[in-house]
């Protein structure tokens, strides 16, 4: 599978960086009497010594004559000086050998063989292609993980041998629209003069925006048929235009960055966006992201972001309309700042300070969602060493998305069915911190019935093996939902009837500040504060429930 960045490229020497055809390889065959089911250099060193060095002799004889006719492949020359200019490492690796190559270099004109960041033949001791080892050899020898190598062939064994190494491959055909049997390159071009778009994506960028092209290139595959998009992102245009939606009266904007390393920024950008402007009472719409990425990426690293971004985007109903993308040293890790609009009708529009003592308090899902997939997905090493089992870990990392983080989709029943008063989205600090803001922003207090506060099972066990209290979790995927006293069993209705699961945990009471929490018989509970959520202690806490294990 291709990466989306690398860091140096391997050619093959004779028919990639030299114009193919040189070598008669039927002709040698027959010269050595080679048997077709053989490989040249592999039977050679299976003959005894004398006809070895016999058969060494007549196949340096054609190297040379090819060498001495060698030159420059079309666009080799163009694409060497290219890539001096970008500062990237670059390699040869031959099943020729050395000699053979330096004569060909002094056919090339714009190619010295001090170009080159490594030289690899048959004279250097390691298997030769297919086999990996030559490909991992010169990848230590130019200071680059082998998975950063592209590895750049005419032939087979250079796909076969970049594959098996863990490099991404190019297969140049020269032209050639026959297919290598036994071969599948992650990418398949005519001539070197295509290979220089392929490195302008998947090598580092210089700092500031990415090149007007490359991002066109992205950006024309993102599409929408919103009717309320009037300009849509493209380069050149400076900002989009928005039609509001008939009927809809009130925009509800909201900014949150991602700033910490994930595969999943954009679904955590979009849903942690989308959850604010929903309880609000609206409908998530628009959606501009400014991405800044650090020193050393890729277009394509920032096309895959825009990609995921584009996707979250559509499977939330919600239209990507516009950003900013570059690189900056001003951030070691890629940083994505979301920004989402959303309208509403000014009778639907969701107050906090609209709730009335009486009201009942629903929790949907349960407490720390978001902390159950925080933990297994970053110390799942750990929990196994505890003894949880794989099983457990990647049901508890599917938390992410099921049951999930949005509360987009109970917070469109209760407005769509105009059945609640107001809502809150559980985040960091989780339950206990969000009772306490909804609390201060509603200007009342709230009583709780503490025992039917749900707990899933996978995240009491997680937070019973390490000692952590999930009502102070990180809880993005929870909705605090007010609504009528009269309405509440119908709300509940349809928020199960769409699979989500939802409990009355409390009611609204006078106005003040403060949590009263009891149990179903009245009788009065302590409850938690928490000045920093929960997670901030996780590591500590699993590495002390480790040590007393030992």
């Amino acid at each position: 599978m291709p990466r989306n960045k690398l860091s140096a490229i391997l050619f093959d020497f004779d028919g990639t960086l030299t114009k193919p055809g040189l070598l008669n390889f039927a002709e040698i065959r027959a010269a050595l009497r080679c048997p077709p089911n053989e490989t040249i250099l592999e039977y050679i060193s299976s003959l005894p010594d004398e006809p070895r060095k016999e058969a060494n002799r007549i196949l340096e004889g054609f190297e040379m004559t090819a060498a001495c006719e060698a030159t420059p492949n079309r666009g080799a020359e163009e694409l060497i000086e290219f890539l001096r200019s970008r500062r990237i490492p670059f390699g040869i690796i031959t099943r020729n050998r050395l000699s053979m190559v330096l004569r060909s270099l002094e056919n090339f004109p714009g190619i010295r063989p001090d170009d080159f960041s490594v030289i690899l033949s048959r004279d250097d001791i390691f298997a030769p292609k297919p086999d990996p080892e030559g490909i991992r050899v010169a990848a230590a020898k130019m200071g680059v993980p082998v998975e950063e190598v592209l590895v750049v062939g005419d032939f087979r064994y250079d796909i076969q041998a970049g594959e098996r190494a863990g490099a991404t491959t190019v297969l140049l055909t020269n032209g050639d629209p026959l297919d290598q049997a036994g071969c599948s390159p992650d990418f398949r071009l005519a001539d070197l003069d295509e290979l220089r778009p392929l490195v302008r994506r998947l090598f580092p960028l210089d700092a500031g925006k990415v090149p007007n092209d490359l991002l066109e290139a992205v950006l024309g595959d993102i599409r929408s048929a919103d009717p309320t998009v009037l300009v849509p992102p493209g380069i050149g245009q400076d900002a989009a235009a928005l039609l509001f939606p008939a009927g809809e009266e009130v925009l509800i904007l909201k900014s949150d960055p991602i700033t910490f390393a994930t595969g999943e920024q954009g679904f955590y950008a979009v849903v942690v966006n989308a959850n604010d402007v929903v309880t609000m009472g609206a409908i998530p719409r628009w959606f501009l992201a400014t991405l800044l990425l650090p020193a050393g990426s890729t277009a394509e690293q920032a096309g895959d972001e825009i990609r995921q971004l584009h996707r979250v985007c559509a499977d939330f109903g919600v239209t990507l309309v516009g950003g900013h993308t570059e690189v900056t040293p001003a951030v070691n890790q890629p940083v994505m700042v979301g920004c989402l609009a959303g309208t509403a009708k000014r009778e639907t529009l969701l107050r906090k300070e609209d709730a009335s003592e009486g009201d009942v308090l629903l929790l949907t899902k349960a407490v720390a969602v978001e902390a159950t997939a925080l933990l297994a997905r970053e110390f799942g090493l750990e929990l196994a060493a505890l003894g949880v089992s794989q099983q457990q870990l990647q049901r508890c990392r599917r938390f992410l998305f099921e049951p999930g983080i949005s509360v987009v989709p109970e917070g469109r029943i209760a407005i769509e069915n105009r059945l609640a008063v107001a809502m809150h989205d559980v985040t960091e600090g989780g339950l206990a911190t969000a009772l306490e803001e909804l609390s201060r922003a509603s200007g009342r207090r709230i009583r709780l019935l503490a025992n039917r506060i749900p707990v899933f099972a996978d995240t009491k066990q997680l937070c019973g093996l390490i000692g952590l209290e999930p009502l102070g979790l990180i809880g993005s995927g929870s909705l605090l939902i007010v609504c009528r006293a009269d309405r509440a069993e119908e709300l509940q209705g349809r928020i199960r009837e769409s699979g989500i699961q939802v409990t009355a945990i409390g009611e609204m009471r006078e106005p003040g500040y403060g949590i009263e929490a009891m149990d179903e018989a009245g009788q009065p509970l302590s409850w938690p504060h928490f000045e920093v959520d929960e997670i901030a202690r996780a590591k500590a806490a699993i590495e002390a429930a480790l040590a007393n294990r030992l």
